[in-house]
């Protein structure tokens, strides 16, 4: 893997993929299929959400091309 940005491709589909996992891991903890704290489930929830949709924007822009 020479080029750099099929790696960064990956990280940004694994950051999104996690927060996958942790938005439906907060699920199943607030419909009480996971015994915890229904509160932690909304936390997970809510880390979840921002890791789908805000990480993978702050990524691509920090791994941006300079303008020429």
């Amino acid at each position: 893997m020479t080029d750099p940005a099929m790696g960064r491709h990956f990280s940004i589909v694994a950051v999104r993929f996690t927060g996958v996992l942790m938005i439906l891991l907060g699920i199943l903890m607030v419909r009480g299929t996971i015994d915890t704290a229904a509160g932690v489930g909304y936390v997970l929830i809510g880390i979840g959400l921002a890791e789908v949709f805000l990480v993978p924007l702050f990524l691509a822009r920090r791994w941006r091309s300079p303008k020429e």
